[in-house]
């Protein structure tokens, strides 16, 4: 039998796990619509260390299966409830030791059963606390949760409990009405045992133009020993160690910055927008991305480009658009791009397409159905 002493230096045990994955880390926040696989993708080379998914909301995730799809070499959860079978969450293997996602819940059960739906595809579970949007409280979820401890506490005891030790388990909340009241609660939080949890530098009544108070976050990281990531006003490159730096924080978190510019990752400087927006919507083509959320995420790329915006004919060109190779030729990019990665996985597996014409997502699903014998369904 091996010696006590000598097992707990050899495992690597949670808190230092957690110190590990978090401490000097620069990390691109969750944001609804914005954080689909391509920008996790770009951020990712550009540099950043993890990466969270958008807020998915407990009882959608519920409604999907787990599918491994060889066409693309992805994990998709796939919605067995709807007719067109949308892919609600998609991943790949080689995101997955910096993958978070963002779980939008009210409800330590179904919050249970979601995780243990993703634990193997993703490197952390994070419950969202504080977006003020009815889109999360509507469910009891986001902002709704800061003023219930209770069902804060049986959430993050539950899922500590029962999830992989490898899995970590962290929140995201806002500041509380004091400072006072933020640090009961960020204590709280912690004696459930989670990983860490991150700071969104805002009230709730505060609007992304307000600033952000670094101050108040400080005193919070002061309170707890567990790592905290801080949140809030961090535009450039350099703004990352700043955050650190003068909040304590261990890891520090990229939101609007990195929705109109994923190249704040990089270490060399920004890029410049248009040649950002080119490498964002590669992605998305090599991907066949959904063209709606493709179009989103170019739309708030162009409304933050000073030399740009949706009221130029490209703008509107864009709105106009009906296919991804609409868009590719719009930004002056090959239109045989769509679908590269597809055609780049057959060429390197001598994987056969479900079928030898050229399809969209929602009718390879309907082709998965048929050929389940191609497929592992979980």
């Amino acid at each position: 039998h091996t010696p006590r002493g000598i097992l707990e230096r050899v495992l690597p045990q949670p808190q230092n796990m957690a110190a590990e994955f978090y401490t000097g880390k620069n990390i691109l926040a969750p944001m609804v619509r914005v954080c689909t696989m391509p920008t996790r993708i770009l951020a990712a080379e550009y540099g950043a260390d993890i990466v969270y998914s958008e807020e998915i909301i407990d009882r959608r995730l519920l409604m999907c299966k787990r599918v491994e799809n060889p066409t693309w070499g992805t994990i998709d959860y796939v919605d067995t409830e709807s007719q067109s079978g949308n892919i609600i969450f998609r991943t790949f293997p080689e995101e997955r030791d910096r993958l978070v996602l963002q779980l939008g819940t009210g409800d330590a059960a179904r919050a249970l059963q979601c995780a243990m739906l993703v634990a193997k595809d993703v490197s952390a579970i994070d419950i969202n606390m504080g977006c003020p949007l009815k889109f999360s409280t509507s469910s009891g979820a986001g902002s709704a949760l800061l003023k219930k401890p209770e069902t804060i506490r049986d959430i993050l005891t539950t899922l500590r409990r029962n999830l992989p030790s490898d899995v970590h388990v962290t929140c995201k909340i806002r500041l509380m009405a004091t400072v006072e009241e933020t640090v009961v609660l960020a204590r709280t939080i912690e004696a459930c045992g989670v990983s860490a949890f991150a700071v969104h530098g805002r009230y709730v009544s505060q609007r992304p133009r307000d600033p952000a108070h670094w101050d108040l976050v400080k005193q919070v990281v002061g309170s707890v020993s567990c790592p905290v990531i801080a949140n809030g006003d961090v535009f450039e490159y350099a703004d990352f160690e700043k955050l650190r730096s003068e909040t304590g924080a261990a890891g520090a978190m990229c939101a609007r910055g990195a929705m109109w510019n994923q190249s704040i990752f990089r270490k060399e400087g920004l890029l410049q927008p248009r040649e950002n927006l080119k490498a964002l919507l590669t992605k998305c083509l090599e991907w066949r991305h959904p063209l709606k959320n493709t179009k989103y995420l170019l739309r708030e790329m162009l409304i933050k480009d000073k030399d740009s915006g949706l009221e130029t004919e490209e703008g509107r060109a864009l709105n106009k658009s009906e296919t991804l190779q609409d868009v590719a030729k719009l930004f002056n990019l090959q239109e045989s791009l769509v679908g590269a990665k597809e055609r780049q996985l057959v060429a390197a597996t001598g994987l056969k397409r479900p079928c030898d014409a050229t399809i969209h997502d929602e009718e390879q699903i309907e082709e998965v159905s048929r050929q389940r014998s191609s497929l592992r369904v979980e």
